[in-house]
């Protein structure tokens, strides 16, 4: 099966939002979802099968720079690409002889997405020392703004960029190593996900419009250099199938810069686009709608690196269709908690005694556990904390957009987010 897209439902009077399906050579995505990130090939203390049996996962996007520097791409290539390699595979998937059946075997894998090492760029590059991530409020911004030439002074930089490339210290030992457009694209096919990314450049929010404007050129650039790239490497030597390729819109919270990287690119024969790089809080349900007016309708869209449950409202509202984030576990690792009445830290002594279960859905695996017995494994250091966390999270927002998606199909959308935003945000 070859990649496509298709719109299920639109809403009048909501014209950008839709629920679709995304058809891979692993397996169909419906959308809107929530895509769970395995860094590694691995998410966090979670096995694959409760990825996809607790969770409810459809798919698991992997980060390259990570990839590329442990174990190295190649060794994944031998695997068969990282879903073999951490064994994504659909539950129906019966025990088979690799060499007899290696084709049975290949379309029960489950669809797969990796990054393309843009964001290590952000956050070892010129964001670093900045003390912000992709999204900053306009406070933060104002605060910063005078700090930022003197914090970049004080920090050495890990990465430096110019317009071949970026050159990069290893975070593991301290080499140097190169990423190219090209680099990017021959590592992604060794990875062999179905769905992956042009090599970009992601800023920081306190990127000044100037610099914003050297980034996106030199992102589209690269964005046509990935493309070719892509074209003369034909499919995925890892798999053997042809992987979908997504451009990545840049600009910043800059309206004109928006648009611009969204026309440029939406002219390129992409297969699909990502949104990235970094946004104003306040604006970033419009930075997202100023972007999907102008992309093709008939190709996905995938907001990259935003978890938190009201800009994923935002984003479906706004014409968004795949998420992800690493947020959901690395919070559950610290025992924050994911509730429709808010976020709690089950950590706190309120709950040494709360006999009432993680999850109020009894469908969920960690409706079986108290919030007692979870504050009791955080105290003593056990590993079973972050699992059951972990589990946990990533079920909310993959629920999230589940319901979301029924909400479109049955046209209640605005209720929906209204009550969910209402209880949660109380």
């Amino acid at each position: 099966m070859s990649f496509s897209f298709e719109i299920i439902k639109k809403i009048e009077g909501i014209p950008l939002m839709r629920a679709g399906i995304i058809h891979t050579p692993h397996g169909d995505i419906k959308t809107p979802a929530f895509i769970t990130v395995g860094t590694k090939a691995t998410v966090k203390s979670l096995t694959p099968e409760q990825i996809r049996d607790c969770v409810g996962a459809q798919a698991v996007l992997a980060n390259t720079y990570h990839l590329y520097l442990q174990p190295g791409d190649e060794i994944v290539k031998k695997h068969g690409g990282f879903a073999r390699m951490m064994n994504w595979k659909n539950r129906k998937e019966e025990r088979v002889e690799r060499k007899e059946e290696i084709q049975k075997e290949e379309y029960k894998l489950m669809p797969t997405f990796t990054d393309s090492g843009g964001f290590q760029v952000f956050s070892l590059g010129h964001a670093l020392g900045h003390g912000v991530s992709k999204i900053a409020t306009s406070e933060e911004i104002s605060k910063r703004e005078s700090e930022s030439n003197a914090r970049e002074e004080t920090h050495e930089k890990l990465a430096k960029i110019d317009d071949d490339g970026v050159t990069f210290k290893s975070v593991i030992d301290g080499s140097t190593h190169r990423f190219t457009p090209e680099v990017s694209m021959n590592i992604q096919h060794n990875l062999g996900a179905d769905i992956f990314f042009a090599f970009d450049e992601c800023t920081s929010p306190l990127a000044p419009v100037a610099y914003q404007r050297e980034a996106i050129d030199r992102t589209h650039a690269w964005a046509k250099r990935s493309l070719d790239e892509h074209k003369r490497l034909g499919v995925s030597g890892a798999t053997g199938k042809m992987q979908a390729l997504f451009g990545v819109v840049q600009g910043g919270s800059y309206e004109e810069l928006r648009k611009e990287s969204a026309t440029v690119l939406g002219a390129m024969d992409f297969d699909g686009y990502g949104i990235g790089g970094s946004f104003t809080k306040e604006d970033m349900g419009t930075a997202v709608k100023w972007v999907n007016e102008i992309l093709p309708e008939g190709k996905p869209r995938h907001l990259l690196g935003i978890g938190e449950p009201i800009d994923i409202l935002m984003g479906i509202e706004n014409g968004v269709d795949t998420f992800d984030c690493v947020a959901p576990t690395r919070i559950a690792r610290n025992g924050a908690i994911y509730t429709k009445d808010g976020r709690i830290n089950i950590t706190n002594a309120i709950y040494k005694n709360d006999m009432s279960p993680i999850s109020d859905e009894e469908s969920w695996y960690t409706h079986q556990f108290t919030k007692s017995y979870l504050n009791h494994l955080f105290k003593a250091d056990e590993m079973l904390a972050a699992t059951l966390a972990s589990i946990h999270n990533l079920k909310f927002l993959t629920t999230l957009c589940e319901e979301a998606r029924e909400a479109i199909l049955s046209g209640n959308f605005l209720e929906f987010k209204k009550e969910f935003i209402k209880r949660y945000y109380k």
